[in-house]
């Protein structure tokens, strides 16, 4: 086992300048916060506050779940488009004709087949619906 060299840890300083550099700018950033931060107490600051305006009723009221699965469907799909980004740069630069290219492509439309089928199922189910 080779010991460490200086000139071998003495790659990781710019590393360790970072590091502290970003921990004490957000030292701080948190004193001056608290040193130069307005200190109201007060009912005022445990309010509710929504987009400018006073809370009316219940803040914590129910919404329906159709709300939640359509953001996540969303979501999901989101997700899945951006896998296919780097899959295609990285079938651009696999030969045309290796046996690669066809196993990774055979993958590709796996995955894209089985999201269509996903969307398919979550459409005849109604997800998208805001009956």
């Amino acid at each position: 086992m080779r010991i460490l060299a200086a000139t071998d840890l003495a790659m990781y300083i710019p590393i360790a300048i970072a590091v502290a550099m970003s921990a004490i700018f957000a030292a701080v950033n948190i004193g001056a916060s608290m040193i130069l931060g307005p200190r109201r107490e007060g009912d005022v600051k445990g309010s509710t506050y929504e987009s400018g305006m006073n809370a009316i009723g219940s803040t914590r009221k129910r919404f329906n779940v159709r709300f939640f699965v359509v953001a996540m469907t969303f979501l999901l799909f989101d997700v899945e488009v951006i896998f296919l980004y780097p899959w295609a740069v990285a079938y651009t630069q696999l030969e045309p004709q290796g046996q690669m290219a066809g196993l990774f492509l055979a993958r590709i439309l796996f995955f894209i087949l089985t999201s269509i089928l996903a969307y398919v199922y979550a459409w005849r189910k109604g997800v998208f619906r805001w009956d």
